[in-house]
């Protein structure tokens, strides 16, 4: 049965708190910044007071609950912790302090979090300046909320956050479960493919004659429509993953290099990326047409003589042993963007299987990453579920059904 709560004015039990301070230029100072959706605040990095000029600051104390005045309506709004402690806001932060013992902080943030609280917010912050609408202290004071005993605001958010932590127990199974069925995959890649090469491994030359990579002019910085030449980008291509949307559209002004054309069944790998993407590849199995290589990806062309199956070479390149070499051989200072050259790829050692056994590790491994896909679309459905629990928790709470 749902219970009915008295409604209050905000103004009778938060005190608007402004503590305005002049900045020491000679001073380290922490300026805080709060994550919209109720996500919490976040520390800025520390910097010394000459740097900030003449802005406009307060400080925050432990036990205020600290809203954002132009982002309150999408729920940017916290409890400040002992961590907050010495920290700072810019004038765009509101400051509030209980005026006395008959409301708990957390279950006002908790409010301001659900549907009814950002109705509040919404209401009192009035602007179309795209997200920025700043709010109105005035008529902030002025609302009516539900408040209940303060016995019964604890109760409210202690069961709130029982059901939080069993939600978050629910995400963390089902993303322990994927993490362990693609340690499954990779385990079988390692026992079907090798750990490291021996005498029977052949340089991946052996099958590819020739590696192409693209053209990268100055292009529009939007995708091309589906009448318009495009280069793709990076993000294109990953582990078994080929992007079509991940382009930029070529001005018209320039001629496409036809050459260059992506087409079903091309076998692309990334020659620059960070450590653990440099080298992902994947095959073509679908694409528009006009869509060209860029210079940092990789087209193999295949020779005649040695036939490969395809699904099988990208299992291998996937693989631990050979992720070592390709890994290796990557140059590069810098951490986020590493390349590894056509000839490098060329001298990758791959072990030597017959068509039919290709076919037997292909089948096998396919089997496996049916379940890994399986895994991962139950993954997105469950937090899918999860995410929309707790909105729905949060509004039966304030209904007075929880």
């Amino acid at each position: 049965m749902s219970r009915v709560h008295p409604l209050v004015p905000l103004g009778e039990i938060l005190q608007l708190q402004r503590r305005w301070i002049k900045l020491n230029p000679t001073q380290m100072y922490t300026e805080i910044g709060i994550r919209s959706f109720g996500k919490g605040i976040f520390h800025k990095t520390p910097v010394l007071g000459a740097s900030l000029g003449n802005k406009r600051v307060l400080e925050i104390h432990p036990g205020d609950i600290v809203f954002s005045n132009v982002f309150a309506w999408e729920g940017a709004v916290a409890v400040a912790s002992q961590a907050e402690a010495g920290k700072i806001g810019s004038h765009r932060f509101v400051t509030y302090t209980p005026i006395s013992d008959k409301c708990d902080l957390e279950y006002l943030r908790l409010f301001f979090c659900s549907e009814a609280g950002l109705e509040v917010l919404t209401r009192v912050s009035p602007g179309s300046a795209g997200r920025n609408r700043t709010l109105n202290i005035a008529q902030f004071a002025k609302q009516l909320i539900p408040l209940p005993p303060v016995e019964e605001q604890q109760r409210i958010v202690g069961r709130f956050k029982e059901l939080a932590v069993k939600i978050e127990e629910a995400r963390s199974l089902r993303q322990k479960s994927l993490e362990e069925t693609e340690a499954l995959l990779q385990s079988a890649r390692r026992r079907l493919i090798g750990d490291t090469p021996d005498d029977g491994w052949i340089p991946l030359t052996k099958y590819v004659k020739e590696i192409e990579n693209g053209w990268s002019p100055a292009c529009e910085s939007r995708p091309a429509t589906v009448e318009e030449w495009g280069v793709l980008k990076l993000g294109a291509v990953s582990f078994g993953t080929f992007n079509e949307n991940e382009n930029k559209a070529l001005p018209i002004n320039l001629k496409p290099k036809s050459e260059y054309q992506v087409h079903p069944g091309d076998f692309l790998m990334s020659r620059a990326n960070t450590s653990e993407l440099v080298g992902a590849c994947t095959i073509v199995e679908k694409t528009r047409s006009k869509l060209i290589l860029c210079d940092k990806i990789f087209r193999f062309l295949f020779r005649e003589d040695s036939p490969v199956i395809l699904r099988y070479l990208d299992d291998v390149l996937k693989s631990p042993a050979i992720r070592e070499q390709i890994e290796r051989g990557a140059s590069g200072t810098s951490s986020t963007m590493k390349n590894i050259s056509k000839e490098k790829v060329l001298k990758l050692l791959i072990p030597y299987h017959t068509i039919p056994e290709q076919c037997r590790i292909v089948t096998y491994l396919d089997q496996l990453q049916t379940k890994v896909d399986k895994m991962k679309r139950l993954r997105e459905q469950t937090i899918k579920e999860l995410d929309a629990l707790l909105p729905s928790i949060l509004d039966k709470a304030f209904k007075g059904e929880l």
